[in-house]
Order: C-alpha cells, then sequence, then structure tokens
C-alpha cells in the first residue's frame, strides 16, 4: 500500500448540505455515535453518552487540550475604510528587516502606548487589496486593535503587525474584540455560546485557531463515569492551525505537505503512553489532532516514549504504520481532506466510505458541531 498512488478523488463523497450542523446539540454530549470495528468493518449505531459500553477498564484515553481563542478580526482599511477580515493562524517572532517602531512612528497610525507590538501569520480577506503596508484596525467594545501588512504569501496568507494604542497587551485586545472562528461551513456568525461550546470542557491551553472537535462531545460527567470504570486518560498539546484544515489543492494525495503545528507531548504523558504499551493496553486518540501527536512519536525498541515539544507536521495516509494508536474516537470529515485521509489510514478507505455512506443514509449531523465516530 505504500507505494501506490491515491488520488485526492479517491476520498470524496456525497453529503447533502442539510446534514452539516451549524449548531451544536442544544446539551452538550447529546450526540449520536457510529462505531466501526476495524477488524471486520461491522458497525454499530448508538448515543454518544454510551461511549463506555465501548471502552473498558485499562483504556487510555489522549486527549488534546489546547484551548481555542477569538482569532477572527473583523476591521477596515486605513484609510478608505474598506472591509477587512483577518484570521490569525501563528504568531512569529519579528521579520528580518522589519524595525520595531519608535520614535515618529509610535503615533495612533503606528503605534502609542500599547505594551508591546506581536507579528502574526494570518489569511485575509480581501487578499488582493491588502498589500504589505496597508494599515488595518479592528474595533469593537471600546477596545481598539491596529495593524499593518508587512509580508504578502501564496493563498491569501499574511504576515500582519498588530498593537494597540490605549495600554492594553495585544493578546488580551484579541480576547477581547475577537471572533470565535467557527469554520466556513457553518453559514452564521458566531454566538456569545459558541465562546463555551467550541471548546471542549478540559481546555486549559489557549492557541488554537479551530477546536479539537471529537472533544467537544465528552462532559465531565461521561470522563468521570469513564474514570470510575478504569479508564485512564492522559492530555498531550496540539495547537491546531492552518495545517490540520488546509486544502488538499493537489491530484495525488503524497504531494500534499501538512503545514507545522506545535505539539507538546509532557513527561507525564509519555510515562503513560509508555506504561501502556508494555502492559498490552489500548491507547485511544481522541481526535485527529491527538493522532497525529501520537504517531509522530518515536517509540524505543524497549517500549519507551520520550516527553517532545515539536512542530507535528506528519501527514498519515494508506501505507502509515500505526506504532502508538490503538482506537480513534473523532467527528465525520470533510470531503477529499487531509483528515479523512488519515481516518482512511487507520481504518481503510472503502470500510470508512461504507460507514460514511450509511451515516449519510441515517441522517447524522457531519463535521464540528456534528456526530461521533469511534473506530476501534
Amino acid at each position: 500500500m505504500t507505494g501506490e498512488v491515491m488520488m485526492t478523488s479517491d476520498f470524496d463523497f456525497d453529503l447533502p448540505n442539510a446534514l452539516i450542523a451549524q449548531d451544536p446539540p442544544a446539551t452538550r454530549g447529546d450526540s449520536r455515535l457510529l462505531v466501526l470495528y476495524r477488524e471486520t468493518g461491522r458497525v454499530e449505531h448508538t448515543v454518544f453518552s454510551r461511549v463506555a459500553d465501548f471502552l473498558h477498564g485499562g483504556d487510555l484515553l489522549v486527549l488534546n487540550n489546547t484551548k481555542v481563542f477569538p482569532a477572527r478580526l473583523l476591521g477596515h482599511r486605513l484609510p478608505g475604510g474598506g472591509a477587512v477580515e483577518c484570521l490569525l493562524t501563528r504568531q512569529v517572532s519579528r521579520p528580518r528587516g522589519e524595525a520595531s517602531m519608535a520614535g515618529a512612528e509610535r503615533s495612533d497610525a503606528e503605534g502609542g502606548s500599547g505594551s508591546g507590538t506581536v507579528w502574526w501569520e494570518a489569511l485575509m480577506h480581501p487578499g488582493q487589496r491588502l498589500r504589505p503596508g496597508t494599515r488595518t484596525v479592528f474595533e469593537r467594545l471600546g477596545v481598539r486593535l491596529y495593524g499593518k501588512v508587512v509580508g504578502r504569501h501564496f493563498h491569501g496568507r499574511r504576515t500582519i503587525k498588530l498593537w494597540t494604542d490605549g495600554g492594553m497587551d495585544v493578546l488580551k485586545a484579541i480576547d477581547r474584540i475577537g471572533h470565535i472562528p467557527l469554520p466556513p461551513y457553518i453559514k452564521r456568525a458566531d454566538r456569545t455560546s459558541d465562546r463555551e461550546r467550541y471548546q471542549t470542557v478540559y481546555a486549559r491551553e489557549r492557541g488554537s485557531i479551530a477546536a479539537p472537535t471529537a472533544g467537544l462531545h465528552f462532559t465531565t460527567g461521561v470522563l468521570d463515569s469513564l474514570a470510575s470504570q478504569g479508564v485512564e486518560r492522559a492530555e498531550l498539546t496540539l495547537h491546531v492551525g492552518y495545517g490540520t484544515f488546509k486544502p488538499m489543492r493537489c491530484e495525488r494525495i503524497q504531494d500534499h505537505v501538512v503545514d507545522p503545528e506545535m505539539c507538546v507531548v509532557p513527561t507525564d504523558t509519555a510515562g503513560a503512553l509508555t506504561q501502556a504499551r508494555r502492559e498490552g493496553r489500548r491507547i485511544i486518540a481522541v481526535g485527529t489532532t491527538s493522532m497525529r501527536a501520537l504517531e509522530a512519536l518515536a517509540p524505543r525498541e524497549d517500549g519507551q516514549i520520550e516527553s517532545s515539544t515539536a512542530d507535528a507536521e506528519l501527514f498519515i495516509r494508506p501505507g502509515h504504520k500505526f506504532r502508538v494508536a490503538d482506537g480513534l474516537i473523532t467527528n465525520f470529515h470533510l470531503p477529499r481532506s487531509s483528515l479523512l485521509v488519515l481516518v482512511a489510514a487507520f481504518a481503510g478507505r472503502e470500510q470508512i466510505l461504507h460507514a460514511y455512506r450509511e451515516a449519510v443514509g441515517r441522517g447524522y449531523r457531519f463535521y464540528s458541531y456534528g456526530d461521533a465516530m469511534a473506530i476501534l
């Protein structure tokens, strides 16, 4: 399978628009659950509140504790007033040749009494008008955040410098005025409630522009119930960035490149993984981000797994030999996406596409706010 050339079109499926979830369920965890058994291809249908029926004592759940921040900024150009949308994707260091603000530059037009300047990679719209040197302002709730485009890259990407003029820290200003970056297939504006619902109950480490959506189904009650039956859990952090949802624009999946995303596997998690492997217990990744983080690790021959802080850029596709994860809890993914390729690599392309067709036939809700799938 490793040498087989696979096309992006091999990972397509038909999905009625009506099945793309626009809102979370009324109550967190009130979702359906499709269970797919990898060895046989058998499918079961149940509800997520019964996920404990498919796990057992000794299983190790691995959760991504990243926290979504309000990365979508809405504002306008200076001067002119044309609307600008900016999705912050990755904070970066000062670009080479970009001077810090000082002297005459430190005016309300470019700097002021704010506490610092930060640079971000971002997706900006309308891209054709946002050339280097373009100035912007994002203003809401009495907070004003200034920007200046300092770099232009492919596919609408920009490097933007941000600062405030009112003494507020830039990151605090972003948290105050930013919007939750709901995926583009959710055809509505974000709401105040999305700040809580587009976040896992165990989110702690700020840094993601999209939720690790498999975790959205878990409630504290479900987690406590699993713990009481002996299901262990460990946490890692992978900050979800542009690399997770970047479209596969190539015809051959082998030509796709995943952008790096910061990943931290702490010492206690590495220890829990090592012990579970040595004892032959199942390791269940909660979400494709956790799966990518786990499979990027390099276990030693004796089973030892080391802690790690590194960029995760592994693209899991058919032919990948899974070395850490034994199971996956996930949502239903976009056609022709790298995430669909990942789950197909884990469970088999034909089995996944068959399960997706069955889910469509039974009216499952798809994508970020949709229903769940367990592959065991």
